[in-house]
């Protein structure tokens, strides 16, 4: 282990939040985190299995005196979001996270940190490791492919799982319990790309869009930040308004569940605009820059001339398809909860522009707290498929965790906090996906909570966690377990 978390507490638990951020878990990449997993409970004789998926269970009896206690289930993923700027040289596939400190708080070198979830699996791992905590029978239980669709724990085979508690430790505020999350799913609008001879007198520029925050499609939809694939849709279509215009490549986004950051078009305008062009680029800075000057003071909207030598452009077709597209799909807060103060209900991210040779694929998540709400929105994308005459698909569909107002694990939890902490916690829902819906509906028994430490900018290279939040946390979830009953 690096020195670098010496001088600071939970020392077992930074210890093994420094050794799993060694190796590379991406979502889909988790085969060497789970095969490091495996390991380490047969080198401590401890029951394990792993699945065709690499999802991992682990079993750790429970220590003397608790013989009749519940068995708690604990869960976290395994995967993390792999975010960078582009400016910055890091290859994920074959190297760890490089951390930091920086006063009570770690952080990434330039990238995504990966404490969402790495942290939990360090916690559960220090537990499973211990020999001096008191704690009933544990079952642990470490998922992949959370953070593109839940994967993971949707093709985990539960039937090895005893307990009747269950304790995510997937959220990011420490003064917080976790009771009720919103169910989504992945939308896709493709776009048929027709391609023809670039036409003459037309010069080529780049757009770019940087410089946003960005954040998570569900935790941070309702804190304004700008979409950069929205931002890039009102430029093209400033463009469109004024002169003609040809797309020759566009792209946007890199997550389904991070609001994008960046995104860039190549395109050909005509020669003789070249002056109402730069206008209106000029003016694109301006008005944007302005409208979010508060919630993203870093929005760069550039434009350069290229020289492209470039045989085709997307039709003119094809390009209005494309921008209108754009421009019409919903993104952002749709609903707000009216049972719950603050919740946002339903919303939407319009998260990736990509294409191939044949097509463009723009993918949006949508949440929502209620069903029939969410098959609504997927009806709307729908319909706005069919307006423009284009193919409209949905996948990863995942479940809600409703409100228990009888939890027994959630009284329980409360009054371990008021002990701990001398005040009561914040009992809250999220309009984000966690497990805890995926766990509840295959095993209708479970009793859910889910709580975490203090984690900012989640999906960003600005990621970073809190020490001393995550000694609370420890203490916290050591308390739960220690009188649980």
């Amino acid at each position: 282990m690096s020195d670098l978390f010496n001088n600071h507490e939970p020392n077992n638990v930074l210890k093994y939040f420094y050794e799993i951020s060694q190796i590379p878990r991406g979502s889909g990449k988790e085969k060497a985190i789970s095969d490091y997993l495996f390991q380490f409970s047969k080198n401590r004789d401890l029951e394990v299995y792993q699945d065709s998926y690499h999802n991992i269970l682990i079993k750790k009896n429970c220590t003397p005196g608790f013989e009749d206690a519940t068995t708690v289930i604990l869960q976290g993923h395994m995967d993390m979001v792999w975010e960078k700027n582009k400016d910055t040289l890091h290859d994920f596939l074959t190297e760890g996270i490089k951390l930091k400190i920086i006063d009570d708080h770690i952080y990434a070198e330039n990238t995504t940190l990966g404490a969402d979830n790495g942290i939990a699996v360090a916690m559960i791992l220090a537990l499973l490791d211990s020999k001096d905590i008191s704690h009933p029978k544990i079952e642990a239980v470490f998922t992949v492919e959370e953070e593109t669709g839940l994967a993971g724990a949707m093709n985990l085979d539960t039937s090895k799982l005893e307990g009747k508690f269950l304790i995510n430790l997937d959220s990011e505020d420490d003064t917080e319990i976790l009771s009720s999350c919103a169910g989504g799913v992945r939308l896709h609008h493709k776009v048929p790309l027709q391609k023809v001879k670039r036409p003459v007198d037309f010069s080529c520029y780049n757009i770019s869009i940087t410089g946003l925050r960005g954040g998570h499609s569900g935790m941070d939809i309702n804190l304004n930040r700008a979409n950069a694939n929205k931002l890039l849709a009102r430029v093209l279509y400033s463009i469109k308004k004024e002169m003609k215009i040809h797309i020759i490549e566009i792209s946007g986004g890199s997550k389904d569940n991070a609001i994008p950051r960046e995104a860039e078009a190549t395109i050909l305008v005509d020669k003789t605009e070249r002056e109402n062009f730069s206008l209106i680029m000029r003016l694109a800075q301006r008005n944007l820059g302005g409208e979010y000057a508060i919630s993203d003071p870093g929005i760069a909207i550039n434009y350069n001339f290229v020289s492209d030598n470039c045989e085709k452009c997307y039709s003119k077709d094809t390009t209005d398809k494309i921008i209108h597209l754009m421009m019409i799909l919903p993104n952002g807060v749709l609903s707000m909860s009216s049972e719950i103060d603050g919740l946002v209900e339903s919303s939407i991210n319009m998260a990736v522009i990509e294409t191939d040779d044949k097509l463009l694929t723009i993918t949006s998540s949508a949440r929502s707290n209620v069903n029939s709400k969410q098959n609504y929105i997927i009806n709307v994308c729908k319909s706005i498929a069919d307006t423009v005459n284009i193919a409209f698909s949905s996948d990863s569909s995942y479940p809600g965790w409703a409100y228990d107002a009888d939890s027994a694990l959630r009284k329980h939890a409360v009054k371990s906090y008021q002990r701990l902490f001398g005040e009561d916690p914040n009992i809250v829902a999220i309009h984000a996906g966690v497990e805890c819906g995926i766990f509840k509906e295959k095993i209708p028994r479970l009793d859910i909570i889910s709580f975490g430490p203090n984690i900012y900018d989640v999906h960003t290279p600005q990621e970073h966690i809190s020490i001393s939040s995550i000694e609370k946390t420890w203490n916290f979830l050591l308390e739960i377990l220690r009188t649980i009953e």
